[in-house]
């Protein structure tokens, strides 16, 4: 019978193998600690969410309209797969009663996104972030201070060059004015734009600013800037939004043309960079405040503000040299037994588990050959079993570094490993 071609991974999903795996840590404790020091509390959120979820807070941005995840299961519901976490962690503030307790509610979640996007460096259509929301408080204060815990992450895994682009997109009381200006200004240019962005001209035209496309930089650079036409409400959080990150000492770019890839972003949004960087693939973090996403979700108005960090993007910039991660060895200890000693094996890796990481070479080799394999596994210690070693419950415990073995009871190996 003919072999079969090998099944290998879907395109634009990757696998996180053990040797990555240091670094993946380093960044994921690093969010932990940063995050808890701030007083943000963990939680978890579904990867499937109702599509209409989704669709509500933006129906017109690429990651719905040309990237979502969608499909119908055996019951007939429309799901997705999550583009992003915000939409879930409001929908679960409300649904698990979060919003009943001390407010604002300061969350964090870990975990996977999906988008369906084009393959590169950097992006790939199953993504990790870190995400921190902090829920049920207008206070601009808050905008700052999810700034300052971003730059704390990124500079705790050693991403200290770091640039910071920063603006206001207004909310409902002052940017229906400014699109109407905004519309006005780019309708004689229309048929000189690109596809896309004629469409958004009308549907959505604060997109429009985002554009990365080479045809429509000439009109973006001279249109009118959103933080002129502010609400008194908007500027006031404005300036005191740039007050307090002056005052926590954190560098900023004020940038124009920012308005984030999602409809339901409010008042301050910002991006954090590599130092040298400025494309959106390259973003390290990015968020900003969403006043508007719990109504639009069907629940009571309610403020909240953000960050998504990109562990892809974190991890490869630490990999690069940037952050030297000395990864773990697989096991500290590796028990190497004579092929017929397998349960004998078993209790003595059960014993020195008290203490340390312990494998045990359950294969038919050489004493050699193990002895090659647990090198390689970085252990520092092996324990050799032998028969008569058996009979008599002691094993020899070897240090790997200097080569010293001395006979040892069972009993006695936890001790002398801890």
């Amino acid at each position: 019978m003919p072999r079969s071609q090998p099944i290998k991974a879907v395109r634009g999903v990757r696998d996180v193998l053990p040797r990555d795996r240091a670094l993946w840590r380093t960044a994921e404790k690093a969010a932990g600690e940063v995050a808890r020091s701030f007083g943000y509390e963990e939680m978890v959120t579904p990867v499937i969410e109702h599509t209409e979820l989704i669709e509500r807070v933006g129906e017109d941005t690429d990651a719905v309209a040309k990237e979502l995840y969608r499909f119908e299961d055996r019951g007939g519901r429309q799901l997705a797969l999550r583009p992003e976490a915000t939409a879930g962690v409001v929908r679960a503030y409300f649904e698990g009663g979060l919003n009943q307790g001390p407010q604002p509610a300061r969350l964090y979640l870990l975990g996977p996104m999906f988008r369906y996007d084009r393959p590169q460096k950097g992006r790939y259509r199953q993504f990790f972030q870190l995400d921190v929301e902090a829920i049920g408080s207008a206070s601009p204060a808050l905008d700052a201070e999810i700034i300052e815990l971003a730059s704390r992450w990124l500079r705790e895994v050693g991403l200290g060059e770091l640039t910071l682009q920063l603006n206001s997109i207004g909310d409902q009381q002052c940017r229906p004015a400014y699109l109407d200006r905004l519309r006005a200004y780019y309708r004689p240019f229309k048929d000189g734009l690109h596809g896309d962005c004629r469409r958004r001209l009308e549907t959505n035209p604060l997109r429009l600013l985002d554009c990365k496309v080479e045809q429509c930089q000439p009109f973006k650079a001279k249109a009118p800037r959103i933080t002129d036409h502010l609400c008194e409400e908007c500027s006031a959080a404005w300036v005191a939004v740039r007050r307090l990150l002056d005052a926590a000492g954190i560098e900023y770019q004020l940038s124009p043309h920012l308005v984030r890839g999602l409809d339901y972003y409010t008042r301050t949004v910002f991006e954090f960079y590599p130092a040298g960087a400025s494309g959106q693939q390259d973003a390290l973090a990015s968020g900003g405040r969403f006043d508007g996403l719990a109504e639009a979700e069907g629940w009571p108005a309610t403020p909240g503000v953000g960050f998504a960090g990109g562990l892809d993007r974190v991890t490869e910039l630490m990999a690069s040299g940037r952050e030297e991660v000395v990864a773990s060895p697989a096991a500290d200890v590796v028990v190497l037994a004579d092929g017929s000693l397998d349960v004998a094996a078993a209790e003595v890796a059960r014993l020195c588990r008290a203490v340390r990481s312990v494998a045990v070479d359950y294969e038919p080799k050489s004493l050699r050959a193990k002895m090659r394999s647990a090198n390689k596994l970085g252990a520092r210690w092996v324990v050799l079993l032998g028969a008569d070693e058996a009979a008599n419950r002691t094993a020899q415990l070897r240090e790997m570094a200097s080569g010293e073995q001395v006979e040892v009871a069972w009993t006695d190996l936890a001790g002398r490993l801890a």
